[in-house]
């Protein structure tokens, strides 16, 4: 089990204006960072990514669908195309990173609806369009993690079921979904019943408390959730996804509009001591 931290707390492009934090977030004790990819070019992650291995820190990337035509969910072919770049773009930047899985909701742009849930025609584009970027992205050893979001963010991915539905459609060993707290605490009857059922497909996981804010400050039984993935026997990465008020685009997008704790820290450090702990005694 890696124990990690995302980097969107602070940022959607991690700069050398971070280090000093991701210095403090490895002295917590976690084994890597995640880190956002929403610009830059695989030379800027590479340098990353060496600094990263100096401080002992592994990694792993995340990113969304930007729009402006780029969506995997279009009946626009080149639409679609241009989607396909974007994952291949997230796979070099990862690759060199020297990262080995890269999440994130890469189905449809963010807050875009249609007024009802994916037809079959959509989740047969986005399942052509994943299973190409899965194997482009296998070529540099690197897994593809779909993340389902909730109704209120996107339409055509919410739940477990869905996401394990999408990975078998796909079928290709590199391809899995993100099982994250946050979300499945919005759309599932049981946030845990769905580990042990879709468990085959899971290679990524998000600890997010119910608010977005310090894990373990809310009502999200995490001690149900180490229980039922240690017992499925997951071993992949386990990262803690918060969002605060330190960059107003990413807080309006994700609705942070009030402060969820005192300092940013207190987020990692008692996330850390959570996860730590809660895995041990799982």
């Amino acid at each position: 089990m890696n124990l990690g931290f995302n980097l969107l707390l602070w940022a959607t492009h991690v700069t050398d204006a971070l280090l000093p934090v991701i210095e403090d977030i490895k002295a917590t004790g976690y084994d890597g960072v995640e880190i956002p990819m929403f610009e830059g070019t695989p030379e800027h992650y590479a340098r990353l990514g060496r600094r990263l291995r100096d401080l002992g820190l592994g990694s792993t990337g995340i990113g969304v669908m930007p729009g402006g035509g780029k969506s995997a969910v279009s009946a626009d072919k080149a639409e679609r195309a241009a989607a396909l770049d974007h994952i291949k773009w997230l796979t070099d930047c990862t690759a060199a990173l020297g990262a080995s899985l890269v999440a994130g909701p890469f189905h449809q742009p963010l807050g875009e609806f249609s007024g009802r849930g994916p037809t079959a025609d959509e989740i047969a584009r986005v399942t052509e369009v994943h299973k190409a970027a899965a194997q482009y992205a296998a070529k540099s050893g690197v897994a593809l993690s779909v993340e389902p979001l909730n109704r209120f963010e996107c339409y055509f991915l919410n739940t477990a079921g869905q996401a394990a539905s999408l990975v078998r459609a796909v079928g290709e060993p590199n391809y899995g979904y993100l099982y994250d707290t946050f979300h499945f605490n919005i759309e599932e009857n049981s946030i845990t019943a769905v580990i042990p059922e879709t468990i085959a497909q899971i290679n990524h996981v998000h600890i997010s408390e119910n608010n977005r804010g310090v894990p373990g400050a809310g009502h999200i039984a995490f001690a149900e959730v180490f229980a039922a993935l240690k017992a499925a026997r997951y071993d992949g990465w386990m990262t803690i996804e918060a969002f605060g008020s330190a960059l107003p685009d990413l807080a309006a997008a994700t609705k942070i509009w009030r402060p969820l704790f005192a300092e940013e820290r207190d987020v990692y450090r008692q996330g850390y001591r959570l996860m730590r702990d809660g895995w041990d005694r799982a």
